[in-house]
């Protein structure tokens, strides 16, 4: 099982970015994916996750309105459309997966496997 976190880069304010998910090894179908971010200093959040189904959609506060989780399972990904960003979204994307129902961005444990992230900087 192996989800590789792509898109990452160097984003004016204001801008947008769209984050990719590709899993490998597995069927995405029947996998939540949640996303979560790092910045330097600070604790792993939870952004958004999508369960398999695409029932359950949450977002966290400080995205809701500006990033949009979506799935494509033909092509076994998972996208994160960013838009307006802000420099506090500034952070490492890591992106992961559990096969269970429903999903949630409060805990990180709840996820079986992680990828590596990439790095999200909004900057002027």
């Amino acid at each position: 099982v192996q989800l590789q976190a792509s898109g990452g880069g160097l984003v004016q304010p204001g801008g947008s970015l769209r984050l990719s998910c590709a899993a490998s090894g597995f069927t995405l179908d029947y996998y939540t994916i949640g996303w979560f971010r790092q910045a330097p200093g600070k604790e792993r959040e939870g952004v958004s996750c999508i369960d398999s189904s695409e029932r359950y959609i949450f977002y966290a506060d400080s995205v809701k309105g500006r990033f949009t989780i979506s799935r494509d399972n033909a092509k076994n990904t998972v996208y994160l459309q960013m838009n307006s960003l802000k420099p506090e979204d500034t952070a490492v994307y890591y992106c992961a997966t559990a096969i269970k129902r429903g999903c949630t961005v409060r805990t990180p444990t709840w996820y079986d496997y992680w990828g590596q992230g990439t790095l999200v900087t909004v900057s002027s």
